[in-house]
């Protein structure tokens, strides 16, 4: 059997407005955005350079806008791996972007906790050699 995760979805309030924050302010890669009906569409991002799961971003309707931001009940929801911990860290603070736990040194390497524009939690990872 061979199976993987293609994507993931992500609530977001409006497509342009995460489009604009994972691309302008994490750098991450906009894969694809199609138009599949007047208030629909198929966007996919990815982190640069990633070769695995993509998230696509699901704009909420009706009842789905409660999960806007609390998609994981308020845990780290998102793991974002880098091969330059200080070089991502320092972006974060560049873009302004809430750190909600600082940087730690921890068994597995190095590590924050970061907000995105909704206030879902993202680890920044950094594993050691």
């Amino acid at each position: 059997m061979n199976q993987y995760l293609a994507h993931i979805a992500l609530v977001v309030r409006d497509y342009d407005e995460a489009i604009e924050f994972y691309t302008q302010k994490l750098h991450f890669d906009l894969i694809e955005d199609t138009k599949l009906s007047e208030s629909k569409r198929w966007v996919l991002i990815a982190p640069n350079g990633s070769r695995g799961c993509q998230i696509l971003l699901a704009k909420a309707v009706g009842d789905q806008k409660l999960a806007i931001g609390n998609q994981s009940g308020g845990r780290v929801f998102l793991f974002l791996h880098t091969d330059d911990f200080e070089r991502d860290y320092q972006n974060l603070l560049l873009q302004n972007i809430k750190i909600f736990r600082e940087p730690s040194i921890e068994e597995f390497g190095q590590v924050c906790v970061f907000e995105d524009l909704y206030g879902n939690l993202w680890d920044l990872i950094e594993k050691k050699p």
